[in-house]
């Protein structure tokens, strides 16, 4: 990584995504979409889309603008496109929260907000499609964690098709029979593609390199890495192309191609965990900083929303226990994997940015000089507390315990974000210690120098 060169954008990227997330907290904690209400509501979907694409989407987009150079040492294809993207993703972004508003009988205007937004959205990821497809196809042949990255953008290509497909199906612009076809019978498809394919499969990809990197840990591709590149791989080509099959050619529902990619997923997540436990014992840095143990949080989240849904599929799921297990997928796993990145990666590539080229001519801190894990612990415990009470909340069918937890979960939010502030300020470092040229409050979203 030292010598990489930076991406411009990938800080607007995370604090976009941060802000989409604190909105999305705002919103349970309010009482609007599920458990207050049904999980198909208009206002059910704007938190979905919210969380999804404004903040988990985003924050995986950021971390690949930069961290895909560094998987496959070649630099970024076209480093001037990933603004003109972000600019393009939350423009459709903002489109599709109106057109589901719309839906809820809000007034918006007459604009046709769904389209809009399926455009803005689809040229923003193709944009970074692009642009991270070149920059992989240049370094063939590529490592086991491009590879994850590589299968994960495929998974992409499918949410994005389906999204803009249901987006021109629910706006009226298409009465195509396949495409009704697919917006009746292909949710599951899209979210199975985006949790599972785009944001999960990606980021196992990401945590390989990043767990390796920051705990000093060998990063030898095992036996075991590559059955679970394999098994994952093929789980998403079940869905991607058996999901669309039985429902435009033998006219049938999804639940066969859904169980075949679930029992697939399960192989390739189980080895995915024998793996990170592996870079946690072979580790050289002695002791665990506070992104690797939060890590182990989140992969223990993962762990507990895969053992519920297995439970509720054998018992046949309602629309409850569905919830309850996506909740604690999204934030327990997803969020909470990139929270605890954020507080890492925020503090690496602010070193970068003051110190990087200040190595070996001067005394430097240490990435960990940035930060305060003491002070910033705490918030993290009530983070994952505040999941806990809300996705045991969503299975008893207890909204007001909910809005209280997502409570909980926004104050610790907000507090972490103010921690990256705090180190994206150098406010840990000694005077003596600041970089040359050195700002007080430099600008967060881009470099500082």
């Amino acid at each position: 990584m030292f010598g990489a060169s930076l991406s411009r954008w990938t800080m607007s990227y995370f604090a976009a995504a941060l802000c989409a997330l604190l909105g999305a907290e705002v919103l349970m904690a309010a009482g609007v979409g599920f458990p207050s209400q049904p999980l198909a509501a208009p206002l059910t979907l704007v938190l979905v889309h919210l969380v999804a694409i404004g903040w988990l989407s985003l924050l995986l987009s950021g971390a690949l603008i930069q961290f895909v150079p560094v998987l496959v040492a070649k630099p970024l294809a076209h480093p001037e496109l990933p603004v003109v993207a972000l600019a393009l993703l939350l423009a459709g972004l903002g489109s599709l929260l109106f057109g589901f508003l719309g839906m809820a009988g809000l007034s918006v205007g007459s604009m046709p907000w769904l389209p809009l937004g399926a455009i803005g959205l689809a040229g923003g990821f193709a944009l970074n499609l692009w642009n991270l497809g070149r920059t992989l196809w240049s370094a063939r042949p590529i490592g086991l964690a491009a590879r994850f990255v590589a299968v994960g953008l495929v998974s992409l290509i499918g949410v994005v098709t389906l999204g803009t497909i249901f987006s021109l199906t629910l706006s009226g612009w298409t009465t195509n029979a396949a495409f009704l076809r697919l917006t009746s019978e292909g949710i599951p498809l899209h979210a199975a593609l985006g949790l599972g394919g785009w944001l999960t499969f990606t980021a196992m990809g990401v945590s390989y390199r990043l767990l390796a990197m920051f705990m000093l840990a060998p990063e030898a591709e095992h036996r075991s890495s590559r059955i679970a590149l394999l098994a994952g791989t093929v789980a998403i080509l079940v869905i991607l192309i058996g999901g669309p099959v039985c429902i435009l050619i033998f006219d049938q529902g999804v639940i066969h191609p859904l169980l075949a990619a679930f029992a697939l997923a399960l192989v390739s997540l189980a080895l995915y965990g024998q793996d990170i436990v592996r870079l946690y014992r072979t580790r050289k840095r002695p002791k665990i900083e506070l992104n690797a143990r939060v890590f182990a949080w989140a992969l223990g989240s993962l762990g507990l929303a895969v053992l519920l849904l297995v439970a509720a599929s054998a018992r046949g799921p309602t629309d409850r226990q569905i919830g309850g297990v996506v909740f604690l997928f999204v934030f327990g796993w997803l969020t909470g994997l990139g929270l605890a990145k954020l507080y890492k990666i925020v503090a690496f590539l602010t070193w970068l940015e003051c110190y990087g080229r200040l190595l070996g001519k001067r005394p430097t801190p240490r990435v960990q000089d940035l930060v305060d894990e003491s002070r910033a612990m705490p918030w993290f415990w009530l983070y994952f507390t505040g999941v806990g009470v809300a996705s045991l909340a969503v299975f008893l069918g207890a909204p007001m315990v909910f809005r209280g937890a997502a409570f909980a979960m926004l104050i610790a939010t907000a507090r972490i974000c103010f921690e990256l502030v705090l180190t994206r300020n150098l406010t840990a470092v000694p005077a003596a210690m600041l970089p040359d040229g050195y700002r007080a409050w430099p600008r967060l979203h881009l470099p500082i120098l």
